[in-house]
């Protein structure tokens, strides 16, 4: 299995659109971190779709150790 990179030790604030589809790259390899740009192709690992309930700012986790994929649940402490 292949194990995701940590971008950064710090989660990423979006201001996300109610009913808008994000999908957040789980493997760590993407350019456009929060967001998946296809990097992922060749690993086991996939992108999570997230579908924003309300206009707001949210907190995408940065290192990829998140137990509530796919908002910071500040793991990243324990790095």
């Amino acid at each position: 299995m292949s194990e995701a990179q940590i971008p950064q030790k710090a989660p990423y604030p979006v201001e996300v659109t109610s009913g808008r589809k994000y999908f957040w790259c789980a493997c760590g390899r993407s350019g456009k971190q929060p967001f998946c740009d296809g990097s992922h192709e060749g690993t086991d690992i996939t992108p999570y779709a997230y579908t924003a309930e309300e206009d707001r700012t949210l907190y995408f986790c940065g290192c990829k150790r998140t137990g509530s994929v796919p908002l910071c649940d500040g793991s990243h402490n324990a790095l």
